[in-house]
């Protein structure tokens, strides 16, 4: 699936999500109150939403109802004043949502790993190499023709990591993307598996949505490259800031990141998926920075994630410093 098409699937999410707005803002129950936020597929489709939903909803009058998309989409809909706050994967984006003054009060919520995953029978033969070295052996089995790679292609956090590890090997990725083993999915993390499935193929992935996908046995992608500190993956919830959206439902939206960094949302996050999976899908990040519990992962997460030596510089925290104490 080449640029082209990529494109005028992303034009179609755009206008079938601005469809549903409505939905989304439609009354809720008497004596509550409706919070969209838009969010990543990641957190989405495994479910831990799912979870959060409903123990937050139990304690506060608060109706959360998601817009699962790409994180830069999920961007995209708070900068137009579509959603409230944001639940991201990519800080470079998150620092533009900062500065250009649409967001406030970041807060870093969880974390996992991404991995790239493919055949059992590893065609390029990159298993267990660093993720340099791993793209180098792909695009020179890529180009040999004994080799395929599906990119989300659709501005996802995980589409703007995928870049990323393309410049850290040595590659522009405007160039790979002309060239016939490097297809485009458009579409969310789940599908991009399906499709990576299907064309045997290799794939960026985050750790959640690929363990999800491989216990319901809908793929049979290995994970053949995986953690370590260049595929450190990193969630942060971003309220709406009321200066450039004075609609935007900006109390609850806090109250919502209060739970999210919460024992018990934390805690949600430390538990998910550990049954069904044999593992947590997302670990909690709070505790981790805060303590310092494990040095290594936490100057991981703050060398990829922190904007300017902190998970929010003090300029947007809308006075709020108690989320940082």
């Amino acid at each position: 699936m080449k640029r082209n098409t990529a494109m005028v699937i992303l034009a179609a999410i755009l206008i079938a999500a601005s469809s549903v707005l409505y939905l989304l803002r439609s009354q809720p129950a008497q004596g509550r109150r409706v919070l969209i936020v838009s969010t990543t597929t990641s957190l989405f489709d495994t479910g831990v939403l799912d979870e959060i939903e409903e123990a937050f909803e139990a304690e506060h009058p608060v109706d959360l109802r998601f817009i699962s998309v790409g994180t830069g989409l999920a961007i995209e809909h708070a900068r137009r004043g579509d959603a409230d706050m944001i639940l991201v994967h990519a800080p470079t984006r998150e620092r533009a949502f900062l500065e250009e003054g649409y967001g406030v009060c970041r807060k870093i919520i969880a974390y996992n790993f991404f991995a790239i995953v493919g055949p059992g029978n590893d065609p390029a033969g990159i298993g267990g190499l660093p993720p340099t070295e791993a793209l180098h052996r792909i695009v020179e089995a890529g180009r040999a023709d004994r080799a395929v790679w599906v990119s989300r292609g659709d501005d996802s956090g995980t589409h703007s990591k995928e870049k990323g590890l393309w410049a850290a090997a040595g590659y522009d990725w405007e160039d790979l993307r002309d060239e016939d083993w490097y297809r485009e999915s458009g579409t969310g993390m789940g599908r991009t598996l399906q499709i990576a499935e299907e064309l045997q193929a290799y794939t960026l992935t985050d750790m959640g949505t690929y363990l999800k996908y491989a216990k319901e046995e809908l793929i049979t992608s290995e994970v053949l490259v995986g953690e370590g500190e260049a595929l450190i993956n990193v969630y942060s919830a971003i309220a709406t800031n009321p200066a450039a959206n004075p609609d935007a439902n900006f109390e609850d939206a806090l109250t919502f990141i209060e739970f999210l960094t919460s024992n018990e949302g934390q805690a949600i996050f430390a538990g998910y998926g550990a049954d069904a999976y044999g593992r947590s899908l997302f670990l909690p990040a709070v505790k981790l920075l805060r303590e310092r519990t494990d040095p290594v992962i936490a100057a991981w997460i703050e060398g990829f994630a922190y904007i300017d030596g902190s998970e929010c510089p003090p300029e947007y925290r809308a006075g709020r410093e108690d989320l940082y104490g």
